[in-house]
């Protein structure tokens, strides 16, 4: 096993197809989610899965990782709707994650892993992310942490996030179980909001 490592990769794996495409506020067949009136569909969903599943497959500890992850499908949804969310309410607070920041904690975490091929495998172990996911794993967390120093504590951000959630107007598939409102997550999905402050290149992944 691979020590806990925090994750990134290069701001060209930024460039990613779009998750949310406009519909009606209403979920149809072929919608996850519909979240500020713009539906995560089944099939942006369902790709995030498949590569991870595939990324598995070709890891010595297959078996294993695969059974540590049943609930696969659940966790990247509450992953795509929690970053919905957080992006909406970093707007309103108007704080932002630079390319060069991504870019800079990729290096920490570079050196620390020691090389792309264990940086990888740390990701696909602790986060299920594969090498395409981790720079947007990396902005996750760098505007989370943005947005808690930014009102002065986890508390206080909490509610903004809530506000943010509230506004979106989130529905989900009851395919994937129930939107807790008040957690800001989709079921019993551990949610990665409250998290130990420390440098990025420490931090646990989001999800882990």
């Amino acid at each position: 096993m691979h020590r806990r490592t925090a994750l990134s990769v290069s701001v060209a794996l930024l460039a990613a197809a779009p998750l949310l495409t406009a519909c009606s506020a209403d979920t149809r067949p072929g919608t996850a989610a519909v979240v500020g009136g713009e539906r995560i569909t089944t099939s942006a969903l369902q790709a995030q899965v498949n590569d991870v599943r595939a990324a598995q497959n070709r890891s010595a500890q297959g078996a294993q990782l695969i059974g540590a992850t049943a609930g696969l499908e659940r966790l990247k949804l509450n992953k795509m709707i929690q970053t919905a969310v957080l992006e909406r309410a970093a707007k309103d607070a108007g704080v932002s994650v630079s390319p060069k920041e991504i870019e800079d904690v990729h290096k920490a975490q570079l050196e620390q892993a020691g090389d792309e091929k264990a940086l990888a495998a740390a990701a696909l172990e602790q986060a299920q992310l594969t090498p395409g996911q981790m720079a947007a794993d990396t902005r996750f967390k760098l505007l989370r942490d943005k947005l808690f120093a930014h009102y002065g504590s986890q508390d206080k951000a909490l509610v903004k996030l809530g506000e943010a959630a509230k506004a979106l107007h989130i529905e989900v598939n009851p395919r994937y179980g129930h939107w807790d409102a008040r957690q800001i997550l989709l079921g019993d999905q551990q949610t990665p909001w409250i998290t130990q402050r420390s440098r990025p290149e420490q931090a646990v992944p989001a999800g882990a």
